[in-house]
C-alpha cells in the first residue's frame, strides 16, 4: 500500500460547531505492525461524535472544562467510532488471510488486555476514525462477520450503540422474565437497549415522545410512556410491582423521579447525561432496598465478541435512519442532534 495514495476524509481542527467538520483529501493510512487497513463500506453517527466534536465531556473537577472523551484531543482528528467494511491490506504481524474478510471495527481503546478490561479510549477521538475511505485498527480490535446477514448500513450502527446497550444489560445483569426501564428509547443506544432486552426475554417497559411511540413499539417494547406526561405517574401504572433494572442514558431528574420505583435488589445502570449530568436523589432509596447504581461506559471486549456473535447469526435487526455521502457530514451531525428520527443515521464514505 503506498503512503502517496490519497483519500477523502472528514475531520476536525478544534472544538465547536459542525462548521468545524472539513472535507479534505489526506493520505491513506499504512498499516502498521499488528494492525489492518479497512476499506470503510459504512461509517455510523453516534452522540460521541457531536460531543467530541463540541468539547462536550469536562474533566474530572471541571465540568465545563472542553474536553474529548477521556481528555484533550489531539487535532486535527478524523471523527468516526462505528466502522464496517473490508480489509484492504494488513501490516506485520496478522494473517494475510484476512484480506478481503468483510469486518466490524471494535472502537474502544483498552486499558489491558483482558476480556474484562475497561474502554479509557476511542477511535474518533483517541485515534482517527471512520468518516474517511479507509482506516486503521488493531487486528484484535476486527472481527469477521463475513457470514452476517445484515448489511453494511446496519452492521456499523452495530459498536458504539449495540455495544454500549449490550455493557449496559451485562453490567445491569438484566435476566428473562424481569422488567426493564429504558430511557430515550428512540435514540441509536435506546432502540438497541429495547431490541436486546427483549431478546434477552425481559418485559420492556420504554420512555419516549409521542411521535416515536408507534416506532419504539415496533422495535419490541412491551409498553411506552410519554415522556411529556406525568412521567413517575405513568410508570408506576405500567410497571406497579417495580423495576428490576433501569437502562437509562437520559439522567437528570429521571435519576430521582425513578429510583424509588426501582424494586428490591434493583439496578438502575447510566451510560448517558441526555437529561442533565448534575443529579440528585434520596440516597435512603438506594441503601434501604439494595439497589445498585452502576456506570456504564460502552463495552468490554468480551461484551463485543457476544455482540458480533449476535450479528452473525442475524438475532438483532438495527434500524436505519438516514444515510449520507461523507461530504454531507455537517449535515447527518444536525440531523442527529434534532432527535427527530428513529434509529441510527449513518454515512457512505464513497458515495458522490
Amino acid at each position: 500500500m503506498s503512503a502517496s495514495r490519497s483519500m477523502r476524509a472528514v475531520r476536525i481542527t478544534g472544538h465547536g460547531g459542525p462548521e468545524v467538520l472539513e472535507t479534505v483529501e489526506v493520505p491513506v493510512p499504512v498499516p502498521g505492525a499488528g494492525e489492518v487497513l479497512v476499506r470503510v463500506g459504512a461509517a455510523a453517527l453516534n452522540n460521541t461524535d457531536l460531543w467530541t466534536r463540541e468539547g462536550a465531556y469536562g474533566r474530572p473537577g471541571d465540568p465545563e472544562a472542553k474536553s474529548g472523551w477521556r481528555g484533550p484531543v489531539a487535532f486535527p482528528r478524523i471523527q468516526g467510532a462505528d466502522v464496517a467494511g473490508r480489509v484492504e491490506a494488513v501490516g506485520t504481524g496478522v494473517e494475510r488471510s484476512l484480506v478481503g474478510r468483510r469486518v466490524v471495527v471494535d472502537p474502544a481503546i483498552y486499558d489491558t488486555e483482558e476480556p474484562d478490561a475497561n474502554p479509557v479510549g476511542l477511535m474518533g477521538s483517541e485515534r482517527d476514525g471512520g468518516y474517511a475511505q479507509f482506516v486503521t485498527a488493531p487486528a484484535e480490535r476486527v472481527h469477521d462477520v463475513t457470514e452476517s446477514p445484515l448489511t453494511d448500513d446496519q452492521l456499523a450502527t452495530l459498536p458504539t450503540a449495540y455495544g454500549t446497550a449490550l455493557g449496559m444489560i451485562e453490567r445491569g445483569r438484566l435476566r428473562k422474565g424481569e422488567t426493564a426501564l429504558v430511557s430515550g428509547a428512540s435514540g441509536g443506544v435506546g432502540v438497541a437497549l429495547v431490541q436486546i432486552a427483549r431478546a434477552r426475554g425481559a418485559r420492556v417497559l420504554a420512555i419516549s415522545s409521542g411521535a416515536k411511540t408507534d416506532a419504539v413499539r415496533e422495535a419490541g417494547a412491551h409498553e411506552v410512556v410519554d415522556r411529556a406526561g406525568d412521567l413517575a405517574g405513568q410508570l408506576r401504572a405500567a410497571a406497579p410491582d417495580g423495576i428490576d433494572v433501569a437502562l437509562d442514558v437520559v439522567a437528570g431528574e429521571l435519576v430521582e423521579q425513578g429510583l424509588p420505583l426501582l424494586r428490591e435488589g434493583g439496578r438502575w445502570v447510566v451510560a448517558g447525561a441526555l437529561g442533565g449530568y448534575d443529579v440528585s436523589f434520596d440516597v435512603r432509596r438506594l441503601y434501604l432496598h439494595n439497589a445498585r447504581l452502576i456506570g456504564s461506559s460502552m463495552h468490554t471486549p468480551a461484551h463485543f465478541a457476544l455482540l458480533m456473535d449476535m450479528a452473525r447469526r442475524g438475532e438483532i435487526r438495527p434500524v436505519v435512519a438516514a444515510t449520507f455521502p461523507l461530504d454531507r457530514a455537517a449535515q447527518a451531525q444536525e440531523e442527529l442532534a434534532r432527535r427527530g428520527h428513529v434509529g441510527k443515521i449513518v454515512m457512505h464514505p464513497w458515495a458522490q
